[in-house]
């Protein structure tokens, strides 16, 4: 596995990494994206945005991590690469600097709020999903400064 920072060209392989996983690991939304709409959300949105680390498995991207001051804002791993240690690394380069990070997940997805956990992040704030486009329950949670 080789982390580096995402470069402009990576923006495809990252939109197809985020709706492959959406599609596997958070079956229990609806979809509200085409595939072409989440590419622009990657390269107009995401990439602009924040800081963006992909994480390389023989040589393709198979996950990504995107983050700003406070915030990791998506971490997505392909599914075939789920369970290999790539979200531990993705999310250890974010959490890196030592500062404070909150991020978001729906209250339904154990596995992430699991591996958050697992890694010192808190509950801070649980909605009935009025405030998220899927309008699903979620979770904020807050890692506190190191």
């Amino acid at each position: 596995m080789n982390l580096r920072p995402a470069r402009p060209e990576d923006a495809v392989a990252i939109a197809v990494i985020h709706r492959q996983a959406m599609r596997v690991s958070l079956s229990f939304l609806p979809e509200l994206h085409t595939a072409d709409e989440d590419l622009w959300f990657v390269r107009e949105k995401l990439m602009v945005e924040n800081e963006v680390w992909v994480a390389e498995a023989d040589g393709q991207v198979a996950g990504y991590i995107a983050f700003h001051p406070g915030w990791i804002e998506h971490l997505f791993v392909h599914p075939d690469h789920q369970g290999r240690g790539m979200g531990l690394a993705l999310l250890a380069k974010a959490l890196e600097d030592g500062s404070e990070r909150r991020l978001w997940t729906f209250q339904q997805n154990s596995r992430a709020r699991a591996f958050y956990e697992a890694r010192g992040f808190v509950p801070e704030e649980f909605t009935d999903g009025h405030g998220n486009a899927e309008k699903t329950p979620d979770v904020r949670y807050v890692r506190a400064a190191m």
